[in-house]
């Protein structure tokens, strides 16, 4: 996550005016179900438009095991989205092998780090398209 709890607050607070912009990229506010306790769990991710969808990655900075809010996905890939002051419903997939180049280099380009997070890891780092319901 970006700046936690806080950076979620104000970026709801504000419409995103505050939260929206981060280090040069652009977040949205995930909102999925806890796979274990049921109770909704949010998280800032960096994001990018493509084809209608949103794009995120499922990175951890490269740690092991893949971030919290991706295991809730793959447990009910039904979630909410909030971009700027809108909020919407969203379908969660990995990006098939044949979408997931052109989907990564999309992403490397939104936040360059990834790339570096990929060389941390064994695991394939997975695109994540949230299809708009």
């Amino acid at each position: 996550m970006l700046f936690g709890q806080e950076h979620i607050q104000r970026y709801e607070a504000t419409d995103g005016q505050e939260g929206h912009a981060w280090e040069g990229t652009q977040t949205l506010i995930l909102t999925t179900k806890g796979r274990k306790s049921g109770d909704e769990r949010k998280a800032p991710l960096i994001y990018a438009e493509h084809d209608g969808d949103y794009l995120v990655v499922a990175s951890k900075g490269g740690a092991p095991e893949p971030p919290a809010w991706y295991l809730n996905l793959q447990a009910d890939p039904e979630a909410q989205v909030q971009v700027w002051g809108e909020r919407f419903g969203v379908r969660a997939r990995d990006a098939t092998p044949e979408e997931q180049p052109e989907l990564w280099k999309i992403m490397t380009a939104e936040w360059p780090a990834y790339a570096e997070y990929q060389t941390k890891t064994d695991r394939p780092i997975p695109v994540v398209v949230l299809e708009r319901r």
